[in-house]
Parts: C-alpha cells; sequence; structure tokens
C-alpha cells in the first residue's frame, strides 16, 4: 500500500469518526484544532484505523499516554528536554521538529495532524 492510499484511507477513517468532509482535510490538518476531535474520538479513530487496515493499535502507540505521567518527563506542565527526547524517540511519526523544549504538555495535541496518522501507518505496516 502506497503514502496516497494511505492517506486516502486515513481521511475515510476521519470522516467516518468525526463527520467531517474528506475535502477539509489535508496533511498538516491537526485532529484537535482543525477537526475539533476530542479525546473520546481518539478512540473512535483508532477503532476504524484497525479495521481499516487490519491491524491491531495497542494502547498508548499512537497517542502518548505515560510519558505525561513521569516527573522526569514533565515539570510545571511542560515537557522537560528529556521528555522531549523520549517522546521524539517513541513517537518518531509526530513531527517534533523545531520544537527545542518546553513544551507545554497541553499544546502537544496539535501536532496530532493527519499526516501522523499516515507516518504511523506507514510506519506499522513496515514493521508488521
Amino acid at each position: 500500500m502506497n503514502r496516497e492510499e494511505i492517506y486516502d484511507k486515513v481521511k475515510q477513517c476521519l470522516n467516518q469518526a468525526l463527520g467531517v468532509e474528506e475535502s477539509e482535510m489535508a496533511p498538516e490538518t491537526s485532529l484537535t484544532n482543525d477537526l475539533e476531535a476530542e479525546s473520546i474520538d481518539f478512540v473512535d479513530i483508532i477503532f476504524r484505523m484497525e479495521k481499516a487496515f487490519s491491524l491491531k493499535i495497542p494502547q498508548g502507540e499512537l497517542f502518548p499516554q505515560d510519558i505525561f505521567n513521569n516527573k522526569d518527563y514533565v515539570s510545571a506542565g511542560k515537557l522537560t528536554a528529556d521528555g522531549l527526547t523520549v517522546l521524539k524517540s517513541q513517537y518518531p511519526y509526530i513531527d517534533l521538529s523545531g520544537v527545542n523544549g518546553d513544551l507545554p504538555v497541553s499544546d502537544l495535541a496539535k501536532f496530532y495532524t493527519v499526516d501522523m496518522l499516515v507516518n504511523y501507518i506507514e510506519h506499522k505496516l513496515t514493521v508488521q
């Protein structure tokens, strides 16, 4: 499956989960800021992507969770340098280029984009 085919399927999943027209989605479209996805929507998105791509997405593998509970990685509501390093290494499909530190945890969701989902699926299909 090539990137364009993955992109089309991801847009279909988002359309079904969020009711947003595929024409309103671009690679850089933020799931939360632009498509107004909420935490409960992420569960539906994962379910639909698992079904569409015939794969299993373990909890915490697509959207970071546990990292935010570690005081070595988060201080005063912001990712520490170590936290950012771990985030970049464990979630290479999230484009954090240009982020140098002191990223408020609350701002991380803006990096959850359509392209991030495509990157994840590409990665997941490669390692299967």
